[in-house]
């Protein structure tokens, strides 16, 4: 049987209700067509709250403590530079079953080994590309000194604020949002792919990966989106004004970062959606071009993102520690050959299940360790599912250990640098009340620590240090004995 061809677009930062709630949807119509032929899976999340974990997780299907991969590979003070040695891609698999492997657009999985260092035949274009910096030989100590003074006209000192910036006084100037005719390159990323579908080699099918970096921060779409927008009615979420009392502080002092006023807020949405609307017309140029070329009806589609956006959320923008479901939750569309299109599924599904879905259908062998095949699901198929899904990380560039569990009843999180979290997801979708100080919580506590435990242990996880400093944990392993 021939091999199917297999097509993934990924986007950076996509708020999963953008797609789906009415009263946060963007206007895309090529992704809401898509919908007609593929899969979607309404409680799809993510690992960790940023993008390097997240890729992968999705390429290895591996969580942080068994990639190795805990924060942004390329800042300066990473915790990790790249995947530990022995872990296997999923490109990398796909090429030794000859497949022809394309890259194009956003990287972000190693500092040291770009797209053709594993397992792609192809780099068409690479948003960010500057990995070699980052070896021991070539890394200088000060580079985020730098980066900070690289232009000192652009720093900040005073309390002048212009519309739509965040003040933060001895940083560069950073505004929340703008307009770009192209942002972070995303048009030639697919221009790239679509050129390569016209002179691709025909002998062999092909692994097409297309990374677009919007609707990243900072939110500039071209201007023809935003007047998409301009007569269309924006709302702050209903949990925009949690005043995060019960939650860690370092919840609020993030919070506190975004110095807007709420009007600037709801500009921010506007450009959010403009910039998600942006992302689709790409989606659609790309899905144009393989129905052009014919390899539309029997590829393998996929489309996702890598993790969320608060978009205002909380008060919050963008992805970090708060462990809040907009941060988690991505959006996840599968276009399978032989699978009927406009279903939805609502079981909690990983992005470490995506890679072995695809190994699954074309028949390689999967991953070692890793996520589950969705195929069983994909195909209306009986069968066990997980109950829970679980989050990893250590913080971004500002270090946090944070560990989380989650069911369609409760959500708890672990958080070894503040008091933890506790929400009744059933009642309290938008977690505005955190129950975990509550004494009657105590034996849910006490079955979400265990599920914890549990994961950690499965999945080689060694935040367990009993030393009376850090054993913050409300009930540490040794539960598990019980």
């Amino acid at each position: 049987m021939k091999k199917k061809n297999i097509i993934v677009f990924m986007t950076d930062q996509l708020n999963a209700d953008t797609l789906n709630k009415p009263e946060r949807k963007a206007i895309t119509p090529n992704i809401d067509s898509f919908r007609c032929d593929a899969t979607q899976f309404d409680q799809a999340y993510t690992v960790a709250p940023h993008c390097c974990p997240s890729r992968v997780a999705f390429f290895s299907s591996l969580y942080p403590s068994q990639s190795g991969v805990w924060n942004n590979v390329e800042v300066d003070n990473a915790l990790s530079r790249g995947p530990y040695d022995g872990v296997t891609l999923l490109q990398e698999k796909l090429k030794a079953a000859d497949y022809t492997t394309v890259f194009s657009g956003k990287w972000h999985v190693s500092a040291y080994e770009g797209p053709t260092d594993r397992g792609f035949d192809y780099n068409l274009h690479e948003y960010i590309s500057n990995y070699g910096r980052f070896k021991p030989e070539n890394r200088p100590r000060t580079n985020d000194w730098k980066l900070v003074y690289a232009d000192r006209n652009s720093i900040k000192l005073d309390d002048t604020k212009e519309f739509g910036e965040i003040l933060r006084k001895g940083y560069p100037k950073y505004y929340h949002f703008g307009v770009d005719n192209d942002p972070f390159g995303d048009t030639k990323t697919v221009k790239e792919a679509c050129d390569f579908l016209d002179s691709m080699p025909q002998d062999n099918p092909f692994f097409l990966f297309v990374g677009t970096t919007g609707p990243h921060d900072p939110y500039s779409p071209p201007q023809a989106y935003l007047d998409m927008y301009k007569d269309v009615s924006i709302t702050l979420p209903d949990n925009f004004h949690d005043p995060m009392k019960d939650k860690p502080a370092l919840y609020r002092r993030t919070r506190d970062q975004f110095t807007l006023t709420e009007t600037e807020h709801i500009e921010g949405i506007r450009r959010y959606l403009a910039f998600v609307s942006f992302e689709d017309a790409l989606f659609g140029k790309l899905m144009r071009k393989l129905k052009e070329k014919e390899l539309y009806e029997d590829s393998i589609i996929i489309f996702l993102s890598d993790h969320g956006d608060y978009v205002s959320a909380h008060g919050l923008w963008a992805k970090g520690l708060p462990c809040f479901r907009e941060a988690y939750q991505i959006p996840l569309l599968m276009k399978v050959p032989g699978v009927r299109g406009g279903g939805k599924i609502d079981n909690l599904v990983s992005i470490t299940d995506v890679a072995p879905t695809i190994l699954d259908i074309v028949g390689l062998e999967p991953f070692v360790h890793g996520g589950n095949s969705l195929l069983p699901l994909l195909e209306n198929k009986e069968a066990p599912w997980r109950a829970e899904l679980f989050s990893q990380t250590n913080g971004n560039e500002v270090y946090g250990i944070q560990r989380s569990v989650w069911n369609t009843s409760w959500k708890y999180v672990l958080n070894m640098f503040d008091y933890d979290e506790l929400y009744d997801l059933q009642n309290d979708p938008g977690e505005l009340q955190n129950l975990a100080q509550q004494p009657e919580m105590q034996p849910i506590i006490k079955e979400m620590c265990k599920k914890l435990w549990a994961f950690a242990k499965e999945h080689d996880d060694n935040c367990t240090c009993p030393y009376i400093m850090v054993s913050l944990a409300p009930y540490g392993p040794g539960i598990l004995l019980e």
